[in-house]
């Protein structure tokens, strides 16, 4: 098969042992981002298969109709950024393991971002290279409150890097999650206004979906303390469009750790969020770890393996199977 792999900026797949599974087949893979679906199409004329890098690349109706020849998209994860009826309609079987593994490499970065902030990191760093000694005193972790939005995987990982650093732990998030919560005997907030007020961190950990988009208002962050931090590693369609903005004006939260953007990738240096001296900011590096691109483009190659062999493994869309 000729398969396409999109997206690898930095050129690291075709470096992890992971892509020995695609022995035998011809293998493109881009590493610079093509936004406009009639350029990109030109470069895949030739592709049976796509490999999606997450969302970095968005499949529309106006590209799939530009590849007649694709057989194949398979990706990890979930799916917001993939018109599934589009390849449907246009014969394109959708693979998609969207299980997976925990994502370590989130959770690590997400407890790295609590430390930044409560040490303080960048502007301490940053004075000490103008030549200056000791900034502002910092935070200790022990003895204060990490809330956690999002009773998953991810969200237990970090709680137990919390509790490892003598952190107390309460939980919000859905009914479904706060009653699952409650049943294994974890701390849930008394209601949503304490969960804010009450917590020094709050790390948000829950899946971009329609009934979760904006899901964090301007008025939930403003209702946390100046002496307080809020971390976003999951993504930033979660939170109200402007809603960090205003908390940074009102100084409520003090601090933000934030590894993901409305816009993706950002590339202005004088963005007024990233720019911003009370935010701690990455560039969407929470899964981007060699380990866990391993991983996840193992699972990814499998199912081009599966679909090779004629027996397709996690398809969303068995329609284009039974035709």
């Amino acid at each position: 098969m000729k398969i396409h792999i999109l997206d690898d900026w930095h050129d690291t797949l075709r470096r992890l042992p992971s892509f020995a599974q695609l022995a035998g087949h011809e293998v493109t893979v881009w590493t610079d981002h093509q936004p406009d679906p009639a350029l990109l199409a030109e470069r895949l004329q030739d592709a049976d298969a796509l490999v999606l890098f997450r969302e970095r690349t968005a499949v529309t109706e106006d590209l799939l109709s530009r590849l007649p020849g694709l057989k194949l998209i398979a990706m990890r994860g979930v799916h917001p950024h993939v018109d599934v009826e589009a390849c449907t309609r246009h014969g394109v079987m959708f693979c998609s393991n969207k299980a997976g593994g925990t994502s370590v490499a989130a959770a690590e970065l997400t407890f790295a971002l609590i430390l930044a902030c409560a040490r303080d990191l960048l502007n301490q760093n940053a004075s000490l290279k103008a030549g200056h000694w000791q900034g502002a005193p910092g935070q200790t972790l022990a003895g204060r409150t990490l809330g956690l939005w999002g009773y998953g995987k991810i969200g237990k990982l970090v709680a137990r890097y919390a509790e490892a650093f003598g952190m107390r732990v309460v939980w919000w998030g859905s009914d479904a999650g706060r009653v699952r919560a409650e049943a294994e005997g974890a701390t849930v907030a008394p209601s949503r206004e304490a969960f804010f007020k009450d917590s020094d961190f709050v790390s948000v950990h829950v899946r971009m979906a329609p009934e979760t988009k904006g899901m964090i208002t301007a008025g939930d962050l403003l209702a946390m303390r100046p002496s307080a931090s809020f971390i976003n590693t999951s993504r930033a369609g979660l939170v109200v469009k402007g809603a960090l903005e205003a908390a940074l004006q009102a100084g409520r939260p003090g601090r933000l750790g934030l590894d993901v953007f409305d816009v993706e990738p950002i590339t202005e240096a004088n963005d007024p969020l990233v720019s911003h001296s009370s935010v701690i900011a990455t560039p969407h590096i929470g899964f981007v770890t060699e380990d866990e691109l391993d991983g996840q483009f193992s699972d990814i190659y499998a199912l081009i393996e599966a679909y090779a062999a004629g027996n397709p493994l996690h398809i969303i869309n068995p329609e284009v199977r039974d035709a």
